[in-house]
């Protein structure tokens, strides 16, 4: 099975006064990796942060709110979705275009669809 990977654009929602440079989009890794964990799709924010996400909860998060230990996924509008992670150093509230996850989502589902055999 191959690893997927998708370089995306996401904004850093914060209540803090920014300046301009900062509240532009930010890159961003996802990343699915079914040898390491076929349930789980990575996402990885500028630095060295990174986290594992349950893939069910991102596509549940897609269509109505949802969460589960440290991570809340919800649609927000019709074409955006916030991804809401939880730490000791406090919590990081990433809003993504939705179309965005939906094409990850559906390569990580390719990756991993099995060849009909003869």
């Amino acid at each position: 099975m191959s690893v997927v990977e998708q370089y995306a654009r996401a904004h850093i929602v914060t209540d803090a006064d920014l300046v301009e440079e900062e509240q532009s989009a930010v890159p961003v890794v996802l990343r699915y990796d079914p040898d390491d964990d076929p349930r789980a799709v990575r996402v990885g924010l500028p630095g060295t942060h990174e986290w594992t996400i349950a893939r069910a909860l991102l596509e549940q998060g897609l269509r109505a709110p949802a969460g589960s230990g440290e991570i809340r996924v919800w649609p927000c509008g019709r074409v955006q979705a916030i991804v809401e992670f939880h730490s000791a150093q406090g919590v990081s509230v990433v809003q993504f275009e939705s179309k965005t996850l939906l094409r990850f989502l559906r390569r990580t589902y390719t990756a991993t669809a099995q060849p009909v055999s003869n």
